[in-house]
């Protein structure tokens, strides 16, 4: 049973920080070292300053990059940076936005909501993951935890409601102005309202109790939770049980036009004795190769558009990976022969594991033609991943990679049937838009 909660949140006083867009910030995991620079130098009071901190070593005092953190948050409340609601709420939290890369459309709206939700172990069966978790960024964020007592970020979870009656309830809460509004860099618009009636309160807990849910993003912040739940249960069995089993949560409807995914694409440098024919001679008794050259003074946007466009119309017969390769003015179509059959190839995955491109280009590519197994692809020895085609493109034509390898989208169907299953994807195979920002909400813990 899934367990939904209001809650006190913490917010933002746009009275003392000014717009939002100077505060709020993208999740830490995908903040760059230019995003870092940027965010730190918006306003003082950006959460950057807490969750992503310019420093890591100790300085002269003992005090390291947690420790900080923790000062800055206890000081931006005694400055009254953050208003706290004084009865528990739930909050919906709905957001504008492009798809990027497609042609200019009718923009999406993902209708989702704000609460607090109960950390269950994955074996009980109401959680479930679709990816592998490393262990430095837990250990980074549950030191953070520790030291500031506080969830900064929500996970983003998915449920499914084809009849979409939870998203009627969060409707009727957003016929009034948002408590928040806020655009990010990419032009998403991000906005809040409280929920605070207690019959609607009380009809999204119960429309959520038989939901089985899905991480969409925050697998690291998820797991960190339940350690620290572990930490506080050995340290204070009978208090503060409530605290520590609750964390800030996104809950969305899969089943909704707002749910996006984009591909992420694989660029390839480093492999020693890389040689684009003798790629395309091992691939060919797995894969049938079609080659479109480019020719004139072609943009780098007109050829990411004709790429993006063959990959797709290609992706109805089964599966499409594109590539562009060192010293080739050209993109080629990897599609799969019929004759290979995966299930005998790989028996130890499951049917929805094999019908992933991304599982036959780790698989097929990677490990048998060009020898880059799969503990080189966990520690990225070889690879690095991007989201644009043009990108990929000019890395390639400018000599920065030995190949890229280019993805249609994983699907939520396909998604839901692994994570359901209690099976992974491939690492960096998913990439939700638009993502959630960090400090909307804040959830501190009290004992």
């Amino acid at each position: 049973m899934a367990v939904v909660s209001p809650f006190s949140a913490l917010r933002y006083d746009a009275r003392r920080v000014g717009d939002l867009e100077k505060v709020l910030t993208q999740p830490y995991d995908k903040i760059t070292p230019e995003m870092q620079r940027e965010y730190l130098g918006r306003s003082p009071f950006n959460l950057a300053h807490i969750v992503k901190g310019d420093v890591k070593q100790e300085d002269s005092a003992g005090n390291n990059v947690y420790t900080r953190a923790a000062a800055l948050f206890r000081n931006w409340q005694e400055q009254g940076i953050f208003i706290e609601r004084k009865t528990p709420a739930l909050y919906a939290y709905f957001q504008q936005f492009c798809v990027p890369g497609l042609p200019a459309g009718p923009p999406l709206v993902r209708k989702a909501f704000i609460g607090l939700g109960k950390l269950e172990a994955y074996d009980a069966g109401i959680v479930f993951r679709h990816e592998e978790t490393l262990s430095a960024p837990k250990a980074d964020r549950l030191e953070l935890l520790r030291a500031t007592r506080a969830h900064f970020e929500q996970i983003f979870m998915l449920y499914s409601d084809p009849e979409s009656s939870i998203e009627r309830l969060l409707e009727e809460e957003t016929a009034g102005p948002p408590a928040a509004r806020a655009e990010d860099e990419y032009g998403v618009i991000h906005q809040l309202w409280e929920i605070e009636n207690p019959e609607k309160v009380r009809a999204i807990q119960q429309a959520m109790k038989n939901k089985k849910l899905i991480i969409a993003d925050g697998h690291h912040r998820y797991e960190t939770a339940l350690n620290f739940q572990r930490e506080c249960r050995a340290s204070r069995p009978h208090t503060g049980e409530a605290d520590c089993s609750y964390m800030p949560m996104t809950f969305a409807n899969m089943d909704s036009e707002g749910i996006v995914i984009l591909p992420t694409h694989r660029l390839v440098s480093g492999v020693s004795g890389f040689q684009a024919e003798d790629l395309l001679s091992k691939a060919a008794p797995y894969f049938e190769t079609s080659e479109d050259r480019f020719s004139g003074p072609e943009s780098r946007r007109a050829m990411a558009q004709q790429i993006r466009a063959g990959m797709a119309s290609a992706a109805e017969g089964g599966t499409a990976i594109g590539a562009v390769l060192q010293g080739f003015d050209g993109f080629y179509l990897l599609r799969r022969r019929r004759e290979v059959e995966l299930d005998r190839l790989w028996p130890d995955l499951s049917p929805a594991q094999r019908s992933l491109d991304v599982t036959v280009l780790h698989r097929l590519v990677f490990a048998q033609c060009l020898g880059v197994d799969e503990e080189s692809v966990r520690q990225e020895r070889f690879l690095s991943y991007i989201r644009d085609f043009e990108e990929g493109l000019e890395r390639v034509a400018q000599g920065k990679a030995q190949a890229c390898f280019f993805l249609n989208p994983v699907s939520i169907q396909q998604v839901r049937r692994i994570a359901l299953e209690g099976r992974l994807l491939p690492q960096k195979s998913t990439d939700f838009y638009p993502k959630l920002l960090s400090g909307l909400v804040i959830c501190r813990l009290r004992s």
